[in-house]
């Protein structure tokens, strides 16, 4: 069978909000082909696969923002629990 899995990360370095790094990873077969780190702010693709789709991914303004998006609306509304 195949084995396909998204994981999303906030990782928190300090108390200050301004530490907070998110990363959403796309898995496919336990070999990670897309990720986005809010660091970079974009998709960065580690296979053929990945590379297309993060070009296109990136290619699309209102996409990349909601996932930009992500570190503020989960991440830093979840920071409490965290620490």
């Amino acid at each position: 069978g195949y084995f396909e899995q998204r994981v999303v990360e906030c990782l928190y370095s300090s108390k200050d909000l301004q530490g907070i790094e998110l990363i959403d990873s796309y898995v496919f077969n336990q070999a990670e082909y897309i990720r986005f780190n809010s660091t970079v702010g974009k998709y960065v693709g580690y296979t053929e696969h990945g590379v297309k789709n993060a070009e296109a991914w990136n290619s699309d303004a209102a996409f990349l923002a909601q996932e930009r998006g992500e570190l503020e609306r989960y991440c830093k509304q979840h920071a409490a629990i965290a620490y």
